[in-house]
């Protein structure tokens, strides 16, 4: 197929993953173009610097007449003036997942990390060892890696390592992505329900799972976490062979001996001491699948210590955006509420005797509906005050299906937990920055910008606080 193949379109270039693919196409001779809605820095002047040609907005006149192969992104839906006209031409397409497959993951050992939970981080670590043991892999990163240049390198090596989501492929294609990866090691953290808008519940969740490991080969092999339930039923029917990663004693590889500071986390895996700079006990299962995975491919005990505490984490988890007045700001991607809780017990262990602040947006499309409505009070319970906005885009849920976040700040109160609903990141932040005060930790979870609050945050920290006399 490739031989034929000369000049290559995008449908939704400017996405980070869509920008990467596309500039390693082009590097590897191929012409390439592309639209996007949005074509704006840093992606646009990234790929314009690489000759690549940008069209704003779609129409059906971007289409090169020339053009050999169609790539469709997974935002890219029927009714999108070019989609219509490569449907109406009969042009050859592909989604995003396809083209990775066909172009980069096919003949190689692919390392695909999964689960409902600590995805990014396992897999940028994973990567980081891979990297420092001098096998420069290939790999696609769900976020960006504080160790590594780039969120993907497309390059030819024999390992490439994947974060393998399972989000609905394409407009065409509503199997999960990660089914298109051509695995050879499985990394299954965790499965909860999740993704709301594509799966009915967490059966049809499971489903997509085993479809995944029934395609990995039987001289391949599945990490699973082994005290997860859900995640153990769907390994019970894989082909290939399973090993248990985990605290539970029946693990077949086990974790002991945990201890956390404030510097990080230190555990025992395979008689060997291992140190890490993040601290909880989803980071360490995180880093455990990494260890496991690593050593199944050569890669010496001595090394992945060594590599594991020079590991810096991922951008947007748990990641410090600065500290003001003695106030320490943190960012972290969680929008789940096992994440939430998770990544507030970490932070407990990482800033002892700190007030802990939570801001809240519910913004995916799964805490945007009400079927969180009673575990999140309980994650957020791990903060001594809450802050909740308004639910993202709520004009696209009936009042029945959203979720109630003046019901959650009720249930914190009933608590005796300060919780706050207001609607927007403007007045949190003018509510909340007169009230933080020296060795104060706030932590934002959001998976998206929330309206700018971390630079609103800061700045307003940085105001100093008038003192009224008596």
């Amino acid at each position: 197929m490739q031989s034929t193949i000369r000049h290559i379109h995008f449908i939704g270039i400017c996405g980070t993953a869509m920008g990467a693919v596309a500039a390693a196409l082009q590097a590897q001779g191929y012409r390439v173009t592309g639209s996007d809605a949005s074509v704006y820095p840093p992606m646009s002047t990234y790929l314009e610097s690489r000759g690549i040609a940008l069209a704003q907005g779609y129409r059906p006149e971007n289409l090169p007449a020339e053009a050999d192969l169609i790539v469709v992104g997974n935002a890219i839906s029927r009714g999108n003036p070019e989609l219509e006209e490569v449907l109406n031409r009969r042009l050859y397409y592909l989604s995003l997942p396809e083209t990775l497959k066909e172009f980069f993951l096919r003949g190689r050992r692919n390392l695909v990390v999964t689960g409902t939970h600590g995805k990014t981080t396992t897999t940028a670590l994973l990567t980081w060892i891979l990297e420092f043991a001098g096998l420069a892999p290939g790999y696609m990163i769900g976020g960006v890696p504080k160790n590594l240049e780039q969120s993907a390198r497309l390059a030819p090596s024999e390992h490439f390592v994947i974060e393998g989501d399972e989000y609905d492929t394409s407009f065409a294609d509503k199997r999960s992505k990660f089914v298109h990866y051509l695995p050879e090691l499985v990394v299954v953290n965790n499965i909860e329900f999740d993704h709301a808008d594509i799966f009915e519940n967490l059966a049809a969740i499971q489903v997509t799972f085993r479809r995944l490991l029934n395609i990995v080969p039987q001289n391949g092999l599945v990490l699973v976490n082994a005290d997860d339930a859900n995640s153990l039923e769907v390994a019970d029917t894989s082909p290939a062979p399973v090993l248990k990663v985990g605290f539970a004693e029946n693990a077949d590889r086990r974790i002991t001996n945990v201890s956390y500071q404030a510097a990080g986390s230190r555990f025992t895996l395979l008689d060997t001491e291992f140190h890490l700079s993040l601290v909880g006990e989803y980071n360490v299962r995180n880093a455990a699948m990494g260890i496991v995975a690593a050593q199944h491919y050569g890669v010496s005990l001595e090394k992945i210590a060594a590599a594991l505490a020079s590991f810096d984490g991922v951008k947007r988890r748990q990641e410090v955006r600065g500290k003001v007045r003695g106030v320490t700001l943190i960012d972290d991607f969680g929008h789940h509420p096992t994440a939430i809780g998770l990544a507030l017990a970490g932070l407990r262990h990482q800033y002892p005797g700190s007030r802990l602040w939570a801001v809240f947006e519910p913004r995916s499309n799964t805490t945007r509906r009400a079927i969180f409505q009673e575990s999140l009070p309980t994650a957020l319970a791990g903060a001594d005050a809450v802050y909740l906005s308004q639910i993202a885009r709520l004009e696209q849920l009936p009042i029945e299906q959203r979720l109630d976040p003046e019901r959650i700040v009720a249930d914190l109160n009933s608590k005796n937990i300060p919780a706050y609903y207001l609607p927007d990141a403007d007045h949190i932040v003018a509510h909340l920055a007169p009230q933080a005060q020296g060795n104060d930790v706030i932590v934002v979870f959001s998976n998206g910008d929330f309206g700018g609050i971390h630079q609103k945050l800061l700045d307003a920290l940085a105001v100093p606080v008038l003192q009224v006399a008596t």
